[in-house]
């Protein structure tokens, strides 16, 4: 299935979903994301397939979200019955905005089978609230991750930098918006592997190929346990309270 925004192929044992707007470096409009929830529960519906691969068309990862308001998702089949609708009007209009654009994100966290983000390019913003939610982060070395928003126009509408770099290296990252290369990443455990651009698919497709002869069920029993860990430890509990401060943060003078 491949859509003006989202490419979703299987073969075999394995799922690949790219971000398709290359001419706009993967911006996430809402469509886009809900049509990556769709592919994400058409895979993990899918007892073919073990493993699923997120990377981005064209020269990057994803440059973050389309701010633009473009696009339009009706929230039901009923929605055309709606006549007062939600928008932007109060603090909890955008946190009810903030919180339905992230459900179709934890698709990624809430999906039993294993997710690996391919990173090249820029990945910033919104497109480190994807890869980070991944399972497995391979990043090129000469890749750039960043979430230069948070200085100037809110909080993160995501937070599990905490969880992979730890409280110290998140707060270095978050609160001055500074950018770390593919490398940089790897070393301080924001993601799992760095490898020079040239191997980075071929590095993917291994760690892909390996699980692929997995039976299902063990990968999502191993993965769920891992997961449930996290929440656990608040992992989930704190996404919720991201779309909350991000809201907050909104209000800050810019």
């Amino acid at each position: 299935m491949t859509s003006g925004l989202i490419s979703y192929q299987t073969d075999g044992p394995l799922a690949r979903i790219s971000l398709n707007r290359p001419d706009k470096l993967n911006a996430l409009t809402l469509k886009m994301q809900a049509e990556m929830a769709e592919a994400l529960w058409q895979a993990d519906n899918d007892r073919d397939v073990h493993c699923v691969i997120i990377k981005g068309a064209g020269r990057g990862f994803s440059a973050g979200y389309d701010l633009s308001g473009s696009d339009s998702v009706p929230v039901s089949r009923l929605d055309a019955d709606t006549t007062h609708k939600r928008g932007g009007r109060s603090v909890d209009d955008d946190i009810w905005q903030l919180e339905r654009a992230q459900r179709y994100r934890m698709a990624i966290f809430d999906m039993h089978k294993p997710v690996i983000a391919q990173i090249h390019g820029p990945c910033v913003a919104g497109g480190t609230d994807i890869a980070l939610l991944c399972d497995m982060v391979i990043i090129a070395e000469d890749a750039k991750v960043s979430f230069p928003a948070g200085r100037n126009l809110g909080a993160l509408p995501n937070q599990m930098w905490l969880y992979n770099c730890g409280p110290q290296w998140a707060k270095r990252l978050l609160l001055t918006g500074d950018t770390v290369t593919g490398e940089e990443a790897a070393l301080i455990g924001l993601v799992l592997k760095s490898v020079p651009g040239d191997l980075l698919e071929a590095e993917v497709e291994g760690l892909a190929s390996r699980m692929a002869g997995i039976d299902p069920d063990l990968l999502a029993a191993n993965k769920r346990i891992v997961s449930l860990g996290i929440g656990l430890r608040g992992g989930r509990t704190l996404q919720r309270l991201s779309a909350e401060n991000d809201a907050r943060a909104h209000l800050a003078p810019g």
